[in-house]
């Protein structure tokens, strides 16, 4: 009788251990299979065709040629120059401060009237996002083929230019200008359209 008392005890002491041990196990194999469905369904969304933000925005340009001709994929150089006097010197002399070629993109895009800027410039980069900042503005002048840019800097800061925009060479240019004690420091950005080229047809003269 003591026998059978004592094999009853060590099953059940033998089930109070093996039981978390169990409850382990399958967790973790439904971890297991969690993590296989998850590889699957990443798998079979890389097994078809991507498309990246540049090419939507080809896509979504090209419908838009005649209509506005600012939008675009543009690459963006910039220079800066200072220019003062010398010392004891009444001659100016100018200086290239910083230059950067083709150191950027940018896709510019209509804003379709839905508020009180024209266009607004989103950077392009080479690592894929699921949304993208928007960090400047431009802003048509009453004549001519003059705009008003405003780039957004962190902390709320605004940088603006004064732009015009040369259909024939799909050529954006802007120049903003602050002093220095002495010296007027120049800032040029120059935006070359990459994409769609204008096919510019000059005016026939009377």
């Amino acid at each position: 009788m003591s026998n059978l008392r004592s094999a009853q005890a060590l099953k059940l002491i033998m089930k109070k251990k093996l039981a978390p041990l169990i409850v382990v196990l399958v967790f973790s194999g439904s971890c297991s299979v969690e993590k296989v469905h998850q590889t699957k369904q990443t798998q079979k969304r890389t097994e078809f065709e991507q498309i990246d933000f540049d090419d939507l925005a080809k896509l979504y340009m090209t419908k838009k040629i005649g209509e506005n001709e600012l939008e675009g994929i543009y690459s963006v150089s910039h220079m800066i120059v200072r220019r003062a006097k010398g010392f004891l010197s009444s001659v100016e002399k100018e200086k290239v401060v910083d230059r950067k070629e083709n150191f950027g993109r940018v896709a510019i895009f209509s804003d379709q009237g839905k508020s009180a800027r024209d266009f607004f410039e989103v950077p392009l980069t080479d690592s894929r996002q699921l949304s993208h900042s928007i960090r400047g503005e431009f802003i048509k002048a009453a004549e001519g083929n003059i705009l008003i840019y405003k780039h957004f800097e962190p902390r709320k800061k605004v940088l603006t230019y004064t732009f015009t925009y040369d259909e024939e060479k799909n050529l954006l240019e802007g120049i903003r200008t602050e002093n220095n004690g002495n010296a007027v420091i120049t800032y040029t950005l120059t935006y070359i359209k990459l994409f769609p080229k204008s096919d510019f047809e000059p005016r026939a003269k009377n």
